[in-house]
């Protein structure tokens, strides 16, 4: 996971799968990154399969900090469908547009 400041935005970048066992590493990095910026992005390009944890903290962290989600990919756009989470959060095609 890679995290840096862009545009007045600070980035996460997730790779990989997230479900309830391996969630930890980035809800520790959403969760600081809410407390300490305003604008969190979340770069959700990279993340191959999500389930409910993924869900849950993404809705936590939307509590805490304007939280977007760029670039999600195929699974992840149609789990945040299905949920109606698209509705909740700002879901955005690109990085670029998250950042704004």
């Amino acid at each position: 996971m890679i995290q840096y400041e862009w545009r007045g935005a600070w980035v996460v970048a997730a790779q990989g799968s997230y479900d309830m066992q391996s969630i930890k590493p980035l809800a520790d990095a959403l969760t600081t990154a809410a407390k300490e910026h305003p604008k969190v992005v979340l770069d959700a390009s990279g993340i191959t399969f999500a389930d409910s944890s993924l869900l849950n903290l993404l809705a936590l962290t939307h509590r805490e900090a304007a939280l977007r989600v760029a670039a999600p990919a195929r699974q992840l756009q149609r789990v945040l469908e299905l949920t109606g989470m698209d509705t909740v959060l700002e879901v955005r095609d690109t990085l670029e547009e998250a950042a704004a």
